[in-house]
């Protein structure tokens, strides 16, 4: 295995769930309040950190989530003290940090400053109420705005926006109006996914070892009522919207969902496209080698903590989850498809009938570099591109 360029930090709290939500997470008495388990979470994420040290540096360092503004700054300095010692945190590395950007939420971002993060990912999602209402967002456009100044105060200089479109009630006025007001705050760094209503008990995701959650039946209804009311037709206007006026705007697109200010481009995210080895640790995260080889954690938090931290005072053991390698053609189709979802593209000597049939049909381009990349066309059918890329066994488990 390569050494990790990066490393993913989980955090699973939050003070509420949002019904559309796949990613680990535990809220209500959980995240706050006497019986919060916030603190013993931490120790034995610190516990794993120190299981999976191996000497890199590390160019980046994300903390995710959940929500881990929720955490104090002097958790944060301790979260990346540890990770120092057991990695090494290059001098220039990009540390980001994940805040939802209620007034109870956002967190203490000078404190978060001082502790080492210089980068500021904040889940802004849409600058429309009846929006945030739908998706069981806690804060308010307003609250986005609060946000982005405090953490320009705070002297953290690089902001990333996240935003949702395909959002039930979402028109493209709706969502052109959410474009401005993100403009306006001059982020450095935006990411536009389409709302994604995936069923993790249906794909098999959320057994004993499962790196998913099993859906509350309160979200698996919304989920069935959001599905009805997205378009595709509406979805595609919707991201030809967000490229034409991020772009105007100085923001270029460097892969399918993200667009930046020159230099500002996730140095994390490229870490997963450009196929680097990256570290993972936290319940539900994942990590790859590299090479062929994804690992990840189960996201049961009773399990992961009753691993790390014995209650008999044993030693600590890595939490259980599950690992996967691919074979050789797989992991070359892989490659091409995570290169593919960059502006840089991928190598124009690929073999591959997939990439011959995008060309011919203008999803895909030859750069001025001599690579291949897809068009705005191509991006917007990128998941029928990257279906034909896949050896005809992974195709159709994919299908």
């Amino acid at each position: 295995m390569a050494s990790p360029s990066a490393l993913y930090i989980h955090f699973p709290f939050c003070l509420s769930l949002c019904p559309y939500c796949d990613f680990v997470v535990y809220a209500g008495r959980a995240a706050r309040g006497p019986t919060n388990q916030i603190d013993t979470f931490l120790q034995a994420l610190l516990a794993e950190i120190s299981l999976r040290a191996v000497r890199a540096p590390l160019n980046s360092v994300y903390i995710g989530g959940g929500t881990p503004s929720l955490l104090s700054a002097e958790q944060v300095a301790q979260l990346l003290t540890v990770t120092d010692r057991a990695f090494g945190i290059a001098a220039d590395a990009e540390i980001t940090l994940e805040a939802n950007p209620g007034a109870a939420e956002r967190g203490d971002l000078a404190g978060f400053h001082a502790a080492g993060v210089n980068r500021l990912s904040i889940g802004a999602q849409s600058f429309d109420t009846a929006e945030l209402a739908r998706l069981g967002r806690r804060h308010s456009p307003m609250d986005i705005r609060a946000t982005v100044d405090a953490a320009r105060f705070a002297g953290i200089d690089n902001v990333s926006l996240d935003l949702l479109y395909d959002v039930p009630g979402q028109t493209l006025e709706s969502w052109q109006a959410t474009l401005a007001e993100a403009v306006s705050l001059a982020p450095d760094h935006l990411s536009a996914y389409a709302l994604s209503l995936d069923d993790p008990d249906l794909e098999g995701l959320t057994g004993p070892t499962g790196d998913h959650l099993p859906l509350r039946p309160g979200a698996r209804r919304w989920r069935s009522r959001a599905r009805d009311a997205q378009d595709v037709d509406r979805a595609a206007l919707m991201y030809e919207a967000a490229d034409a006026t991020l772009g105007a705007a100085g923001l270029d697109w460097y892969e399918i969902s993200n667009w930046s200010r020159p230099g500002r481009e996730s140095r994390h995210n490229l870490a997963y496209w450009l196929g680097s080895a990256w570290e993972a640790v936290g319940p539900g995260a994942h990590a790859f080698d590299g090479a062929r080889t994804r690992r990840w954690n189960a996201a049961r938090l009773d399990g992961y903590v009753t691993a790390l931290t014995p209650a008999d005072g044993s030693p600590a053991q890595l939490p259980p989850g599950g690992s996967v390698t691919t074979d050789d053609a797989t992991a070359t189709a892989e490659s091409l498809i995570l290169g593919l979802r960059t502006r840089s593209g991928v190598e124009s000597t690929a073999d591959n009938d997939g990439l011959r049939w995008a060309l011919a049909n203008d999803l895909a381009e030859l750069t001025d570099l001599e690579r291949l990349r897809l068009t705005r066309r191509g991006r917007l059918v990128s998941n029928e591109v990257f279906e034909r890329l896949l050896p005809a066994s992974e195709a159709a488990r994919a299908a």
